[in-house]
């Protein structure tokens, strides 16, 4: 079955739902939130949505800096240095920097400078 060419619907949704930073799975694995996509009445393939808002700006990264914070527990600004670094890391995991004027904004729930927050950004991308 893996040799199986994808169904047409498959092949023309591909580009828009990488574009969105989505995925595709298959009806069978599919979860409540996903969405299920039938071709002749008969489920197709699923779309998965990334967490990440697709619109939102300034909304949209608070929102991801809330969910960090709940993640570990306290304000953001009351995290070690360490936990600090972390965090930026988990938001750009998400997508948070492809938001307008993001460094700013997390930079400002962190207590840093968005310096810092870039040189966190870029240490991270130098392990990697």
């Amino acid at each position: 079955m893996a040799d199986q060419e994808p169904h047409p619907l498959v092949v023309a949704i591909t580009p828009l739902v990488e574009r969105l930073n989505a995925e595709l799975v298959s009806p069978g694995d599919a979860q409540p939130d996903d969405v299920p996509l039938l071709w002749d009445g008969e489920p197709v393939v699923a779309v998965r949505l990334s967490r990440k808002p697709s619109v939102g700006g300034e909304g949209g990264v608070h929102t991801l800096l809330a969910e960090v914070a709940e993640e570990f527990g306290r304000p953001l600004r009351e995290l070690s240095r360490t936990d600090k670094q972390q965090a930026v890391l988990r938001l750009e995991e998400r997508g948070a920097f492809e938001f307008r004027k993001s460094a700013e904004i997390v930079a400002e729930a962190l207590g840093v400078t968005r310096f810092t927050v870039y040189n966190y950004l870029n240490r991270a991308r130098d392990q990697a």
